[in-house]
């Protein structure tokens, strides 16, 4: 029987390896729950940075998101993410679901352990559903519904209105869409070969800012620029 070749590949992740960071709150989380509010830093940040930079913190600073692409990344099936779980009926689903649920045990919370406890909680189990999702089809499945980064979309700068030094992947029009290497390494599965020629990039809201598809591309005519250098 002749095996189908996966479109979606693994590809090197450039930088520091800090996935650890999400191994050690687990850890420290179970024996001191006070420790769990760290969370909050990993559920302020993207949306505070998101307003300039759109969901930059995803492909950048979640440690969460460094372990998809350097350590899941290696032995997931790569198979293309459900198209489902991307539909805005479903994010918001995932949102009003999880912020309720979290609301709930808060509500129950005595002290700021009891506090800590939750967010660590809340943690472990979507880590744990993510992990699952990263060997069922790709790494960063949970990713393309995961309410922070879903709320992070939403305030994600639009074409109209992009603030200075917003970064955006610029296709040259010399692109002929026919290697596709850009979409093969993206950890989002998006498509930014469809953005060539365009002056203001590629603006999915879905984009982690990550350059992986420049850096994958053959014949170097992506570049990950900011809009006060274009």
């Amino acid at each position: 029987m002749v095996k189908t070749k996966r479109f979606h590949r693994h590809f090197e992740t450039r930088g520091t390896s800090f996935y650890w960071v999400l191994f050690l709150y687990i850890v420290l989380g179970w024996f001191f729950p006070v420790v769990g509010l760290v969370a909050l830093v990993c559920m302020v940040g993207p949306l505070v940075l998101a307003v300039r930079r759109g969901r930059y913190w995803c492909g950048h600073f979640c440690p969460r998101g460094n372990m998809y692409d350097r350590l899941l990344s290696r032995y997931s099936p790569h198979r293309p993410i459900p198209k489902f779980v991307r539909t805005r009926g479903f994010r918001v689903f995932m949102v009003v679901f999880i912020f309720s649920m979290f609301g709930v045990q808060l509500s129950y919370a005595e002290s700021w352990s009891d506090v800590g406890r939750v967010f660590w909680s809340v943690i472990v189990v979507t880590t744990v559903v993510g992990v699952v999702l990263s060997f069922v089809f790709a790494p960063r499945t949970w990713c393309s519904f995961c309410p922070i980064g879903t709320l992070s979309r939403w305030l994600t700068p639009r074409r109209v209105s992009l603030p200075a030094s917003f970064p955006a992947v610029h296709v040259a029009a010399t692109c002929q869409m026919k290697c596709m290497s850009c979409a093969r390494v993206c950890p989002m599965q998006l498509t930014p070969y469809d953005s060539r020629g365009a002056v203001e990039g590629f603006l999915d809201p879905d984009c982690i800012k990550c350059g992986k598809c420049t850096q994958a591309c053959p014949p170097k005519i992506m570049k990950l620029t900011t809009t006060d250098k274009q």
